[in-house]
């Protein structure tokens, strides 16, 4: 992995000024090093700069970037951020078609597919990844994002030119373009948040490019192309077939993802998602003759302070050591306590430059930077609830039944604390009914679907569209913050293409969450764990958390220029530190309630801060 970052102007002449642009490249990639900081690279030409901050994962020693190849006297050129699970195969066909490889990085296959099949090639590869082509000979240069949007890329236009990078922050290094945010800003961070709407990226002119996108920038013209989206077709297979099908795919996909020339580790939850990833991959360390690193992550006193709720049943940890009986690995337990869980929830903001998932994202971040002292690369379990029907919503008739977001209908404990004109200037509700509405309109369906049909490949088609992209991008910065790199084998877009229209009942049979898959792996697992009940990301529960952030909104309250003391309510703020906690009904996903609503207040706060923003 790594941070890709450039800008391109079809009427200019970057060259004339070289060192100016030169600097301004140095700027980006020297913004996104914690990217990956192993190496650096930069490349400029009349019309685009490309700047590469490098994690070093395939060919360590001739890998750097950009690449720059020649055919027929012009230039072509990438920076690219990401893995590619089907190099061989891709290698193998360009070989035949007259190609000398120099690297044997993934890199040198993707500009080559490009320079061959064109600017649909995309529609080939098997990965995650976020790239710039710089095409000398058509003097275009082209954005690409994977099928799901594993890895991000921002860009925005300045003075009429296009800036791209991984993360927003390296677009504020471009000359004169300052960070800023609207009342739409807001209603995306209050009423979505923190989720984001797909291509939206919260500071004013800044947007994604979408997954399963690609941009063509040329003189006068932005073209974009979906070469991805989810489709439906009727489902055929019987359910062997299909329980077959996806033991297959699943088994694959981690296999292709174990590739690397560092050795790869798997996060181990003690959930069963996380725990199939980690039996696929240590089995073929073992026929490899090496042992598997796995990492685990609690909370300081939870064995203490753990609240048991709808939600969250039980602890993880009893379950981590039932699959540690049964597969050798090299385990390390991670643990994170209060204050380190307090003090990481700047860091959180910095690392995705939006407030976030508040300790959900800090406790990721801490455990990460210490996976990181260990391994550059780890598999995790992320996106098998969105994809086989995990979370409540999906068979919870209360739930399903919600017209708006599922997991974020009820407005009322977002606005809480702010002030009654702003409740009325934003409007949350409408804008956040707008975008649900909107996604729904967008929705694939088949003509002979019953309406309980409909609704149920409905909540898939939110899940994966909203919900994974939240939990993908929360991985994707937390990890990169510490240089690790995060693959999620069960994103593997030919997973969610055939799940995706397997019929409910599969997925749910005999009324079990996510039976399809525990069927397809039940050779994996110990039955203890196969048919343990879900359990999400772990929290905290202790009290002293809940203190710290009581006083620091108190420490906010007390300070007179305070950005988010123009929207909040000091009375509405001051009845809820007092009101008692409450776990056990979230605002948003499953494990985001009353303390987690402070936090969220207080990183709204160090991000307006942090870049200046004012309403």
């Amino acid at each position: 992995m790594c941070g890709i970052a450039g800008f391109y102007n079809a009427k200019g002449n970057y060259q004339q000024q070289k060192e100016k642009w030169t600097s301004v490249l140095v700027s980006m990639h020297e913004c996104l090093a914690h990217r990956g900081n192993d190496e650096s690279g930069i490349y400029l030409s009349d019309m685009a700069g490309l700047s590469h901050a490098r994690l070093s994962i395939r060919d360590i020693v001739t890998g750097t970037q950009p690449i720059i190849r020649q055919k027929n006297g012009k230039e072509y050129a990438i920076v690219y951020n990401g893995e590619l699970y089907n190099t061989g195969e891709l290698a193998r066909d360009l070989r035949q078609s007259g190609y000398e490889f120099s690297t044997t990085t993934d890199t040198e296959v993707i500009l080559y597919a490009y320079m061959q099949y064109g600017a649909s090639f995309v529609r080939k590869l098997n990965g995650i990844f976020a790239f710039a082509i710089w095409d000398d000979s058509k003097k275009q240069l082209l954005l690409y994002r994977d099928r799901v949007g594993i890895k991000p890329l921002f860009y925005s236009f300045v003075s009429g030119q296009l800036l791209f990078a991984s993360e927003p922050k390296a677009l504020f290094c471009f000359p004169g373009f300052t960070p800023r945010v609207s009342m739409d800003g807001m209603r995306e961070v209050l009423a979505i948040g923190p989720a984001r709407t797909m291509g939206n990226g919260i500071f004013d002119d800044v947007n994604e490019v979408l997954p399963g996108h690609y941009l063509i920038f040329s003189e006068n013209t932005m073209s974009d192309h979906t070469y991805w989206d989810l489709f439906r077709a009727p489902h055929t297979d019987s359910y062997e077939q299909t329980v077959e099908t996806v033991s297959f795919l699943l088994r694959d996909s981690v296999t292709r993802q174990m590739v690397s020339d560092v050795p790869v580790c798997t996060f181990l939850s003690g959930g069963i998602d996380s725990s199939i990833v980690t039996a696929i991959a240590c089995r073929y360390m073992e026929k490899h003759g090496e042992t598997l690193n796995t990492f685990s992550f609690d909370f300081k006193d939870n064995d203490i302070y753990f609240k048991s709720n709808a939600f969250q049943p039980e602890r993880d940890l009893p379950y981590v050591k039932i699959m540690l009986d049964h597969y050798h690995t090299n385990h390390t337990y991670l643990e994170c306590d209060e204050n380190t869980l307090f003090s990481t929830l700047r860091d959180a903001v910095d690392a995705k430059d939006f407030p976030g998932m508040t300790d959900v994202d800090s406790s990721l971040l801490y455990f990460c930077s210490l996976v990181k002292k260990h391994n550059k690369v780890a598999l995790t379990g992320e996106c098998a609830d969105e994809i086989f029907g995990g979370y409540p919503w999906f068979y919870r008739e209360d739930l399903l039944s919600r017209d708006g977001f599922p997991w974020s209908a009820d407005m009322s404990v977002r606005t809480l604390f702010l002030k009654d004109s702003f409740i009325n200037d934003l409007d949350l509700a409408a804008y956040s009914h707008d975008r649900y509405q909107t996604s729904l309109n967008q929705a694939p369906h088949l003509s002979d679907e019953t309406e309980t049909e409909r609704k149920r490949y409905n909540i898939a088609y939110l899940n994966i569209k909203w919900f994974m992209q939240t939990l993908l991008d929360r991985m994707d910065r937390t990890s990169m913050y510490s240089g690790l790199e995060a693959r999620v084998p069960f994103a593997d877009h030919r997973i969610i293409e055939y799940v995706f229209n397997v019929p409910w009942e599969m997925k749910y049979q005999n009324g079990v969450e996510k039976a399809l898959l525990r069927d397809a792996c039940k050779d994996l697992l110990p039955a203890e764990l196969l048919h343990r009940k879900k359990s999400p990301y772990p929290k905290t529960y202790h009290p002293g958390y809940e203190k710290l952030l009581i006083a620091e909104m108190q420490h906010i309250l007390d300070q007179p220029d305070a950005p988010v003391k123009t929207f909040i309510d000091t009375k509405k703020l001051e009845t809820f530190l007092e009101a008692p906690t409450e776990y056990g009904k979230p605002w948003f996903g499953q494990l985001m309630a009353g303390p987690q609503l402070l936090a969220y207040f207080i990183q709204i706060n160090y991000w307006m801060q942090k870049y200046h923003l004012n309403l």
